[in-house]
């Protein structure tokens, strides 16, 4: 009788949930990941660029200028004030640390003027505070920036790198003359990379450079780099986040089930903290990236920060979802009325849920969703515990398969839940 009545109730979760506009995507992930042990669980830190892009004049601007002692602040206060604590592990170097040419030795350089202690110096800076450091450079002839960039050098560039202590790469691709040499140079790099021995993040951006041309091949993808941009960079503004929730939602078929450990999809840096985000975008920002399992790089000003976006970023429940060790990347369920449902998988049968409200006229919209058709149906049957952890922390108690999951979503907002069977 109870083996009848489990599969019965299996049955109807499946016939609820085709009651909605709903999409599934599920699969066993198939594809090898990048052999180097590293990025089990997406990697977490601070990177510069959407906060300080490419400002190089330290005279006028001595406090935000691309340069050592702004690195060297950031890891001060990563350790400090709780970042490290709570994941926040490397600290990225972007586009515009290096000097205008090679050294005689045709190696890069950091400019003498705002790095004099040179990358390595401040690599055992970063290393002191028990923190990673990251660094910059492109696959093509220049940077985006115009800087030099690592083709026809890609050993030397890789080995100067491990010489110097990095710990990630991020690898743009600007200025590179053909398909043809994107592909192989970020193929032949990540092989680099790994010949030196030296344990280094590999971030590219090579699917990002191949999809005006052609859908890029994830499964190969995946086999050379730790994690991939996929889309434009993020702004620090709501459309520039909606629109890349809006691509990854839109294109989750193609990619969902190639991010797992050791290889991750990046939607780009949190700018959590920042200027063009309300407090409940800042919300929905952290809520999806952590059900798209996606890197946690915030770039903001870590010296001058909120209270209340620091404890956003520092939220200990939320970062594990991030990091939870299945390393299945969430998906949009399902979109009606400017409403969207995304969900997660997580280790111990767990599952998070969030709840996104788009609309941007009025008020908070209440919205009601059959338990029975969250999670493959199989979440919550016969029951499951329900917490809130976003925008504020709530136990809702055990609810049963049968019942109904109510909340109410501010406009851009996003409502998080996590829910276990315990």
């Amino acid at each position: 009788v109870t083996m009848k009545l489990k599969s019965w109730n299996q049955w109807l979760g499946y016939v609820l949930a085709l009651h909605f506009p709903t999409l599934v995507l599920w699969g066993d992930f198939g594809a090898m990941a990048l052999d180097n042990g590293l990025a089990r669980t997406p990697t977490m830190g601070w990177l510069h660029w959407e906060r300080f892009m490419c400002n190089v004049d330290c005279q006028e601007e001595p406090d935000s200028c691309i340069s050592e002692q702004l690195f060297m602040q950031m890891a001060e206060l990563m350790v400090s004030d709780g970042w490290k604590d709570a994941g926040y592990e490397y600290v990225c170097i972007d586009d515009c640390w290096m000097a205008p040419q090679r050294n005689s030795l045709g190696q890069l350089q950091a400019d003498p003027q705002r790095f004099p202690g040179g990358i390595r110096r401040l690599a055992n800076y970063v290393h002191s505070k028990g923190l990673k450091l990251g660094i910059y450079a492109d696959v093509g002839n220049k940077t985006c920036a115009g800087y030099p960039g690592s083709f026809g050098h890609y050993d030397i560039d890789a080995q100067t790198f491990a010489e110097w202590g990095v710990d990630l790469l991020k690898f743009d691709g600007c200025h590179c003359d053909s398909i043809k040499h994107l592909a192989d140079g970020y193929k032949y790099m990540s092989l680099a990379l790994n010949r030196t021995g030296r344990s280094i993040v590999y971030s590219c951006e090579w699917p990002l450079y191949m999809w005006p041309f052609h859908k890029p091949n994830y499964t190969k993808i995946r086999q050379y780099c730790n994690h991939w941009r996929n889309f434009a960079d993020v702004y620090d503004s709501w459309e520039s986040v909606k629109s890349i929730l809006d691509w990854t939602s839109s294109n989750q078929e193609k990619i969902v089930n190639f991010a797992g450990p050791g290889g991750w999809n990046d939607p780009d840096m949190l700018v959590i903290g920042n200027f063009g985000l309300s407090w409940d975008q800042q919300v929905t920002q952290m809520a999806l990236w952590a059900i798209m399992a996606a890197p946690l790089l915030m770039s903001n000003d870590l010296r001058h920060i909120s209270p209340q976006a620091k404890t956003l970023l520092q939220d200990k429940d939320v970062i594990a979802i991030n990091q939870d060790p299945l390393g299945k990347q969430g998906y949009r369920l399902r979109k009606e009325n400017n409403i969207e449902v995304w969900e997660r998988p997580l280790s111990n049968l767990a599952w998070a849920v969030a709840m996104t409200n788009l609309q941007e006229i009025g008020g908070p919209r209440s919205y009601i969703i059959s338990i029975a058709s969250l999670g493959k149906g199989v979440a919550c049957n016969p029951g499951c515990f329900i917490t809130q952890l976003l925008p504020m922390k709530m136990e809702l108690g055990f609810h049963e398969w049968t019942s109904s999951l109510k909340t109410r979503i501010n406009p851009t907002g996003t409502v998080l839940f996590r829910l276990e069977k315990k």
